[in-house]
């Protein structure tokens, strides 16, 4: 479980509206514990998807590999924020971007590049506008499975 207050989910929302047609991303940093996961911030990062970066992912059936499909955080913005976490006794949870004109279910493409032990939460922005906003984790299998949002209030 993922537990996160009102201004989390509005952080994401404004980022991933301000950023259509494109995928916005950002990190969440948090407390692990045996509840699940705690949110303390949402950081937006800038979403850095270009062709050089593409040359570093999986390859896939997918022609345009523009920003409105894809999401790359920049390696030296993870280590910092890896940084950070550890400066502040906290650690990164998990990873949120946005689907535009798609809904909020992780692509095959996004499972290749998740990581077990993140959440990763992905706002479906529709025509602009945020619209709907899933959690999800892998499993033993590398296999997404619906992760609950707990609103903390």
């Amino acid at each position: 479980m993922l537990k996160l207050f009102p201004q989390h989910i509005e952080t994401i929302y404004t980022h991933a509206e301000t950023t259509y047609p494109e995928e916005c991303c950002g990190i969440i940093f948090g407390h692990l514990t045996s509840e699940g996961k705690t949110v303390v911030e949402v950081m937006s990062t800038e979403n850095a998807w270009n062709a050089e970066t593409a040359a570093d992912f999986p390859k896939d059936d997918t022609l345009d590999y523009s920003k409105k499909q894809r999401y790359a955080i920049a390696p030296q913005v993870m280590l910092q924020a890896q940084r950070q976490a550890r400066e502040r006794n906290l650690n990164i949870v998990g990873i949120y971007h946005s689907h535009t004109d798609h809904p909020a279910i992780p692509s095959e493409f996004d499972r290749q590049c998740a990581w077990q032990e993140y959440s990763y939460i992905i706002v479906s922005v529709q025509n602009g506008k945020a619209s709907d906003i899933k959690n999800w984790c892998l499993d033993d299998n590398h296999q997404f499975q619906q992760e609950a949002i707990e609103n903390k209030i």
